[in-house]
């Protein structure tokens, strides 16, 4: 079904103007920005604009002393050529200059936009990592990080059109000055040439902006199509389902719509473009013949009709490439502002008080009465659930997928806080610990975690980063979690590249991948360790002597394991079992299977399929 052109595309379309020109107000916090990333290479692009824009005047004013000279030279009984070889030279240093002048721009801007790059891109990536886990999950707080992200490239263009509107606005000024001085019924010729076809460009500019604004989630969904329609993880069900049709068809679908409106606005802007550029030129003949009919009039030299035509020639570029640039800055700050409105997003914890947290764990944690419903969900996934995990205590999450157990930890790690209830460490509420300190006190696997493409040392080490460099430690952690086996098979060991993305690089497999991802557990010496399903890909010797040596070298610790694996869950000292969102039974392996309840039925299950 064609989709509908997007709200927003409607709607701002009435006030264009008013939204382009608001978003102006973004750009002197810009330059702060560029100014901050770095100062020398700022002044030094500033000054050589502001040579460059007063060079283009100066070198008409001398070719027009020259013909001037060159008449004058021709009419007198002896010539002295002294004073325009002078002109001449004057003429050749300055296009040097100018040249030069022009070369250190791109220099400078090339340099400083990769500079302000890298900074922006920082800035982006640390506001993410600040933003809580439940903002990152919703579809419209993602299209914002979206539109901020992918405009990089956007605002280091930003950057070079509003330094070269500085250095426009002075030529322009120098420029119109001379005119005035020797013709000003010509700046009448000159605005209506340029103004309608800079109301034009605004107009459109908006639209475009819109257009792409209301196209956020699509354009999301487009590039993830091309990922799994051209993957090496997804090659092979695409081709064993037969999958390539639906995914191609789909892709064109979305990108035809996309396409189809794209088109109507840039039929209409190149129309009306044109239009537009008929009338600038019109002026300037117009300007022209003015200017001719002056000098057969006797009022201007030859040298005056040289400058006049020169000058207004280049001020009619010259503003043409104002408004231009004008119209792309408006649409770019459109953009910046999205950007700053991420990086301005409140990050202050709702109830922390940055209380100081115990240096060891004395009683443990107690949940008291928790719901939970993920945001602009009426659904509950947690009703009313209160238990206890004593400090040092193994505890299992048993039930059947939806039932809450990868929630229970995520409010307990502080990614999410309950609707209602609360969790405690100590007897006090976890909310008033500084969330950065409190979750150091966890160690955390979980099943969905993810596989990094770096080398096999750094993926180990990402448990603890700090500790990146030491080997001892990290083949310690590789031992522990078996993934020493894994690396004694690979060609560079420590140091191989993981993963196809980059040069050299080896997959791993679903079980060794998990192995790796364990070890990161091990690298970092938590009060409590949480493995959410870490075993899910291993085979079963390799599952029970990973689960022996977790709980030998987890002693004296707290731990929480969630699985669907009986015969895992079993060496826990307390299981809990949770079924639609409520504590059905709580016990050790022994009480729940003289309870005769769930736990009893799925562990009989489970046992009877390996018989």
């Amino acid at each position: 079904m064609p989709r509908e052109t997007p709200k927003s595309l409607k709607d701002d379309s009435k006030t264009s103007l008013k939204k382009s020109f608001s978003a102006l107000v973004f750009i002197p916090r810009f330059f702060k920005e560029i100014w901050r990333t770095n100062k020398k290479l700022f002044l030094l692009s500033s000054v050589c604009r502001l040579v460059g824009a007063l060079l283009p005047v100066i070198i008409l004013w001398i070719g027009k002393l020259i013909i001037d000279e060159i008449i004058f030279q021709s009419k007198a009984e002896v010539s002295d050529l002294t004073h325009l070889w002078t002109y001449v030279a004057i003429e050749f240093g300055l296009i040097i200059l100018s040249d030069l002048v022009s070369r250190a721009i791109s220099l400078t801007d090339s340099l400083l936009g990769d500079a302000y790059s890298i900074e922006s891109s920082v800035t982006i990536i640390k506001k993410t990592n600040q933003i809580d886990i439940s903002l990152l999950e919703d579809s419209e707080f993602y299209d914002k990080l979206e539109r901020a992200r992918i405009q990089t490239a956007g605002r280091v263009g930003l950057m070079s059109n509003a330094l070269g509107e500085v250095q426009s606005l002075i030529s322009i000024a120098t420029l119109v000055a001379g005119l005035i001085y020797f013709e000003p019924y010509l700046i009448i010729l000159l605005v209506l040439s340029i103004i309608p076809s800079f109301i034009n460009e605004i107009w459109f500019s908006q639209q475009q902006y819109s257009l792409a604004r209301g196209w956020t989630a699509e354009r999301r969904e487009l590039d993830y199509l091309r990922f799994i329609g051209a993957n090496n993880q997804t090659a092979k069900e695409i081709k064993l389902f037969g999958l390539t049709d639906f995914i191609v068809d789909r892709f064109k679908n979305l990108s035809n719509e996309y396409y189809d409106l794209n088109k109507k606005l840039a039929v209409k802007r190149s129309a009306l473009g044109f239009l537009f550029n008929v009338l600038g030129t019109l002026s300037y003949y117009g300007a022209y013949i003015f200017i001719i009919y002056r000098v057969i009039s006797g009022v201007i030299t030859l040298g005056e009709l040289t400058f006049l035509s020169g000058a207004f020639n280049r001020l009619t570029r010259n503003l043409q490439d104002f408004f231009s640039k004008f119209t792309r800055i408006t649409e770019s700050a459109l953009y910046l502002k999205d950007y700053f409105e991420f990086i301005d997003i409140s990050i202050e914890p709702k109830h922390s008080e940055d209380m100081p947290l115990p240096e060891k764990i004395q009683s443990g944690f107690e949940f008291k009465n928790v719901h939970f419903s993920y945001p602009d969900s009426d659904h509950e996934i947690l009703k009313g659930v209160s238990f206890n995990i004593e400090v040092g205590e193994k505890m299992a999450f048993v039930g059947q997928n939806g039932a809450g157990k990868t929630t229970l930890t995520k409010l307990l790690l502080r990614f999410y806080e309950p609707t209602s209830g609360e969790i405690l460490l100590d007897g006090i509420n976890i909310n008033r610990f500084k969330k950065d300190e409190y979750q150091e006190f966890f160690g955390v696997i979980f099943q969905d975690f993810y596989r990094y493409e770096f080398t096999v040392r750094e993926n180990i080490a990402i448990g603890d980063i700090d500790e990146l460099n030491n080997d001892k430690k990290i083949q310690k952690a590789a031992e522990l979690s078996l993934a020493n086996q894994v690396i004694s098979e690979l060609k560079k060991g420590y140091d191989q590249q993981l993963g196809k993305r980059f040069y050299k690089g080896q997959e791993l497999s679903g079980g060794q991948w998990q192995k790796v991802a364990l070890a990161r557990a091990y690298m970092k010496d938590a009060e409590v360790m949480i493995l959410d399903e870490p075993t899910s890909a291993l085979d079963a010797k390799a599952e029970s002597e990973v689960f022996e040596r977790f709980i030998g070298l987890t002693k004296d610790k707290t731990s929480i394991i969630i699985s669907h694996r009986f015969s895992t869950v079993r060496q826990a000292d307390r299981i809990l079992v949770l079924d639609e969102g409520k504590i059905l039974e709580i016990g050790s392996h022994q009480d729940l299977m003289a309870n005769q309840s769930l736990y009893a039925e799925l562990f009989k299950l489970q046992a009877e399929g390996y018989q």
